[in-house]
Formats: C-alpha cells, sequence, structure tokens
C-alpha cells in the first residue's frame, strides 16, 4: 500500500535537515497549444549551502529558447522568492502562481547550451517576465513517506518527500519587445530532502496534459545497481489512476538525446500505448566536486508532441543520467 502524508502547510517552506545538501524546490512547466509556446521553471532552496537553484527555459514559437540559470544567494528555508524568481501558494494544494522577472539569455536554438561559457559570454540579452498561474485539474499525489521503508519515486537521496499535480495554465510571458497571452495546461511539482543530481544513475521521466480531464506522469528510473522502478499516474477523467508497469523504447539522435519515444503503460483497469515525438531538447548538464573528483550528469529536458488514443497534446520529457567515464549511464535504454 502506498502511504504518505500530505497537509496544507507542505506546500510552505520545511525545516532544513541537517544535511548540508538538503534541498526544497517548487517545479513548473506550461504549455500553450494555440500559440505553440512552453517551457518550465524551478526554484530550488540550499539553504544549508547559501543559494538557491534558479532555472527558467522558454521554447519560443520560431524555435528560440529564452533561459536564465543563476545561484542567487539566500538566508534561511523561509519562501521561494530569490532571483527574480518567485512562488505564491494561492491555494494550498490546489494552485499557485509561479513569476519570473528578469534577465534572459535568447539563444537562436539550443545548440548554445552546450557550451555554458561560451553562451553566458556571447548570448544577446533582454528583459523577460513570466507570470503563470497554476490551477490544480487533477488530485495531488505523493507527499512525505510514512515509515521508513517506505518506497519513493525518485529515491530517498534525491526527493524523500515529493507531491505534483496536472494543472490548468493561465498567464502572459514576455521576452525583450514580445509578449504572448498565455491558456494552457502544465504541471507542478514540490519536493524537499536531501539532493544530489548524481544521486540519480539515470531516468526518463514524461509529463503531459491533454485537457482537463487526461494526462499522465510516467517515471522509469534506475540505480547504480541496475535496479529499475516503473511508477507514475495517467489522469483519466479527472482521476489518477497508479501505474503497475510501463516499458520505454526511445529513437536517439546524432547528439544521443531522444527524438521520439514509445511507452507502453499498465494501470489496474487499462493498457495503453503512448508516443512522443521530440519537438526541441534544451542539453543541460550538473556538474559537482567531491573528495577531489568531479561528478556530472547529463539532463535533457525536451519539449514534445505526447499522442494518446487520437489526442495530441505538448509536454517535457526529461532524461537524466550520470556521465561516467565519458558515457551515458542509460544509452542507448
Amino acid at each position: 500500500m502506498t502511504r504518505f502524508r500530505l497537509e496544507p502547510r507542505d506546500e510552505y517552506p520545511h525545516q532544513a535537515g541537517p544535511e548540508r545538501n538538503f534541498n526544497e524546490s517548487v517545479y513548473s512547466n506550461a504549455f500553450d497549444g494555440t500559440t505553440g509556446l512552453g517551457g518550465w521553471m524551478r526554484i530550488g532552496n540550499r539553504p544549508n549551502e547559501g543559494h538557491a537553484e534558479l532555472s527558467v527555459c522558454l521554447y519560443l514559437p520560431d524555435g528560440r529558447i529564452a533561459c536564465q540559470f543563476q545561484r542567487p544567494a539566500i538566508d534561511g528555508n523561509t519562501g521561494f522568492h530569490a532571483g527574480g524568481l518567485g512562488v505564491e501558494v494561492l491555494e494550498p494544494l490546489r494552485g499557485i502562481r509561479m513569476d519570473y522577472d528578469g534577465e534572459l539569455l535568447l539563444l537562436p536554438g539550443p545548440e548554445p547550451l552546450r557550451d555554458p561559457p561560451t553562451m553566458i559570454a556571447t548570448a544577446t540579452r533582454v528583459e523577460g517576465a513570466v507570470q503563470w498561474r497554476h490551477e490544480g485539474v487533477s488530485p495531488v499525489h505523493g507527499g512525505m513517506p510514512i515509515g521508513p521503508r517506505q518506497r519513493t519515486a525518485y529515491g530517498r537521496r534525491f526527493s524523500l518527500a515529493h507531491f505534483n499535480q496536472h494543472t490548468r495554465v493561465t498567464g502572459t510571458v514576455r521576452v525583450g519587445g514580445q509578449s504572448w497571452s498565455f491558456d494552457g495546461y502544465g504541471w507542478r511539482d514540490h519536493s524537499w530532502g536531501p539532493r544530489h543530481w548524481q544521486n540519480v544513475h539515470w531516468y526518463r521521466l514524461f509529463i503531459v496534459a491533454f485537457g482537463p480531464d487526461r494526462g499522465f506522469m510516467l517515471l522509469k528510473i534506475t540505480d547504480g545497481r541496475g535496479k529499475t522502478l516503473r511508477t507514475g499516474v495517467l489522469l483519466v477523467d479527472g482521476e489518477y489512476e497508479e501505474v503497475v508497469d510501463l516499458d520505454v523504447v526511445t529513437s536517439w539522435g546524432r547528439s544521443r538525446e531522444p527524438q521520439a519515444v514509445s511507452i507502453g503503460v499498465r494501470t489496474a483497469r487499462r493498457r495503453e500505448i503512448i508516443t512522443g515525438r521530440v519537438v526541441c531538447t534544451a542539453p543541460l548538464r550538473n556538474r559537482r566536486r567531491e573528495r577531489g573528483i568531479v561528478l556530472e550528469s547529463r539532463i535533457a529536458e525536451s519539449m514534445t508532441d505526447f499522442e494518446w488514443n487520437g489526442r495530441v497534446a505538448r509536454g517535457m520529457t526529461e532524461y537524466i543520467e550520470r556521465i561516467e567515464d565519458g558515457a551515458l549511464a542509460g544509452y542507448p535504454l
């Protein structure tokens, strides 16, 4: 039996644990099917390290990317506001507002992201603003595990407590002199506990909302010993069905990034085949030094068009894997 504790107060910052790498983060993504605009934002507080992780990544309709990545200083874990990115709880477990106001790096496409120092030095810089209001169209899923042996989706060393929700998203986006009204669907999550990105050996994550009645969050995650967890939910008529099994087949591009996927999913009520076609991948990475050794992970953030039983919608594919001796831990699986 899945047992988690989740209360309205869990929408707000928690007392930081003693671990130096304690992290509490809020993430959201959103996609507007009319304009073709989409993207994601994340703020991750690391109060015991004295900074937050700030990420903004917008996939513009013409193929350009507008983004920002920073580590603004913070003092404690008292709120989700740093570097121009902020989260406001509108109604606990029902809705939030996530806004960004500040400078964006405007890129002609994803290629400059492969060389961050050059990108930072040469990218066109523009002022931007994102205002997204997320209203839940599904139940909230997850929470704090009850008991020391309760299995968690991402593993206790990456996301001890975690909850998520499919949402309708409205608002505005401005990038330099261009602006868009936003009316679409997306997903949000909130997690807290110790985290190093390299604690994920490799995983494949798929997220989309086709509307207020249908969507999914599907995750296949494998640890360094080769043990694999297949988990997630299908959203059907506004209710979640827990995934009991799933399989993923990936078609890869020349840069060893996903181009297309086929996913077989089983719940207690149904068996489904879902396909996805990657529209644009932001190739990111995370590095840290431990005992004199550089540990690195590749994080491929791909805006993806999914098809499920004749319905098509835009969402996210996220592939994370350790880089070991120059090789991607999960490739080509």
